[in-house]
């Protein structure tokens, strides 16, 4: 059952945002989209600092940033040093740096912790793993000390997203792993996809759900690894892109940092959070699983109505600051 304050938000945001979407090109798709979410966001904070840079890659294109910190005087009597890079949902397609502002500035003023929002390339123009390059090109550059704003030398680093975010930080964080790159010191998925197909039951029982469809992951699926038989004409997996790039499908979920996993009830993703923190722990990892009652994929949008965001919310903040105070 949804919650009352959510299925009250559902009303709105279909208002706002017409299901017949998926119909249009991804250009006026995206316009719509960043139109909907500047409905939904509300003013920043007064005590919050934005700075937009640039990090030009080693293949030469500029990944634009934008950094949100907690001006001095707000901060609180022993705040910690602390990173987080957020990677914004869309299901590879949709999204911007203003598209999730409204996220990004409240985990900035509610954690004290630097937020830098990652707007990386986009699909279809941009097939996988350009996204993850991109994402993995930031993170690169934030452990070697190399972004483009002031930093706090001793800043802890963390990964944080959002549905295909969360695919993009836990590709990350594998990734580092394999090859053998230390420092990120947690990362934070919320309602993420980790595989090219949701995990049952909620793949059949939410098929239909509010918000986010099956139907709907498989279109975004598609746009941005490619279809089964495009994916073997160019020499890719058959089950859809580069294996690094699909959390669920790697060999191996030892070695994590702390991980915190994030379902909707009522999401055909709900399940990919369980079954991502079931493997962390019997590899024995230390990972995190909150199942939201009564919500749906992107209802972090309903943070000032809707009680269930607002301990979802909670939970994400109290992961990073925990986080950003343990030892190395």
């Amino acid at each position: 059952m949804l919650e009352p304050q959510i299925a009250a938000f559902i009303d709105r945001a279909s208002t706002l945002y017409p299901s017949h979407r998926a119909a249009l090109t991804p250009r006026e798709q995206r316009a719509l989209y960043d139109r909907y979410a500047a409905m939904l966001t509300p003013p920043l904070p007064r005590d919050l600092v934005v700075r937009d840079a640039g990090l030009t890659t080693d293949a030469g294109h500029t990944i634009a940033l934008r950094l949100y910190r907690r001006q001095a005087q707000a901060r609180e009597h022993g705040d910690i040093r602390g990173t987080v890079l957020y990677f914004h949902g869309g299901g590879f397609v949709l999204g911007s740096l203003d598209s999730h502002q409204m996220v990004t500035a409240r985990l900035a003023m509610d954690t004290g912790l630097d937020v830098i929002a990652v707007d990386y390339r986009l699909a279809p123009e941009h097939r996988a793993p350009a996204a993850h390059d991109d994402c993995l090109a930031v993170t690169l550059a934030a452990l070697g000390g190399r972004l483009p704003f002031d930093m706090p030398a001793d800043a802890t680093l963390q990964l944080a997203g959002d549905s295909a975010g969360g695919t993009l930080a836990a590709s990350i964080a594998m990734r580092l792993r394999d090859d053998g790159v230390a420092g990120v010191r947690g990362i934070a998925l919320v309602y993420p996809m980790l595989g090219t197909d949701p995990q049952p039951p909620a793949r059949d029982t939410e098929a239909q759900a509010p918000m986010l469809t099956l139907a709907d992951v498989h279109a975004f699926r598609d746009a941005y690894w490619g279809k089964n038989e495009e994916n073997k004409q160019h020499g890719g997996s058959p089950a859809h892109g580069p294996a690094w790039t699909i959390p669920l499908a790697g060999n191996r979920f030892d070695g994590l940092p702390p991980t915190l996993a994030i379902g909707a009830e009522h999401d055909p993703l709900r399940d990919d959070a369980r079954v991502f923190v079931e493997r962390i722990r019997a590899a024995g990892g230390d990972a995190q699983l909150m199942i939201g009652t009564g919500l749906v994929h992107g209802c972090w949008r309903a943070l000032e109505t809707s009680p269930g965001v607002q301990a979802m919310h909670r939970t994400v903040c109290d992961f990073l600051r925990d986080r950003a105070m343990q030892p190395a």
